[in-house]
């Protein structure tokens, strides 16, 4: 069925390897973080990039004191990472500012990145890795996604919200990959 080229195309996930860093792009989903950690403390990766100020969707009014960056650095911290494995990026309100200044804070503390994990939404998962892929293009990335709202690979076709959100990223990745892409070329 067409869904089955859309799921792969979606719902990218690795197993998880030893890396230099893991990424988390900006959210106030608490889940991010605990999976993130859980990969810390099997030994996955020495470092912790949270990225994130507000989202420009605007849903942040509940949070409107601290940055998603700050949220999700107090999640690891409460799951036992300890602060000097946390890196910070606290400025980003959508994916493609994630990976940019995810790669200026790596830049700036000289870390190398050879291979990353990426703590994402399972649906947000291709949307998040062809940023992050772009910022970081010589890094091998895997994906370790974490399902939220209900919607995972198995069931994202049979609901409405479902359906709304993963069709959704499709739009995203096409019509802002279109203008990233755009500006690459000299016509």
């Amino acid at each position: 069925m067409f869904y089955d080229a859309i799921t792969e195309f979606i719902f990218v996930e690795d197993e998880p390897r030893k890396a230099d860093i893991i990424f988390i792009p900006g959210s106030f989903r608490p889940e991010l973080a605990r999976r993130a950690a859980g990969l810390y403390h099997e030994g996955y990766a020495p470092y912790i990039l949270p990225s994130g100020k507000h989202s420009i969707k605007g849903n942040a009014s509940i949070y409107d004191r601290e940055t998603e960056s700050d949220f999700l650095g107090g999640i690891l911290r409460a799951e036992g990472v300890p602060q000097q494995a946390i890196l910070r990026e606290p400025e980003a309100t959508f994916t493609w500012e994630n990976a940019i200044y995810s790669r200026r804070v790596t830049e700036a503390a000289q870390l190398p990145v050879r291979r990353a994990i990426l703590c994402c939404k399972a649906f947000h998962a291709r949307h998040s890795l062809m940023y992050y892929q772009q910022q970081f293009p010589d890094t091998d990335f895997l994906v370790c996604p974490v399902v939220v709202d209900g919607i995972s690979r198995q069931n994202w076709h049979q609901t409405r919200s479902g359906i709304d959100t993963v069709l959704g990223e499709v739009e995203r990745c096409g019509g802002q990959f279109h203008e990233i892409m755009a500006e690459r070329i000299t016509v």
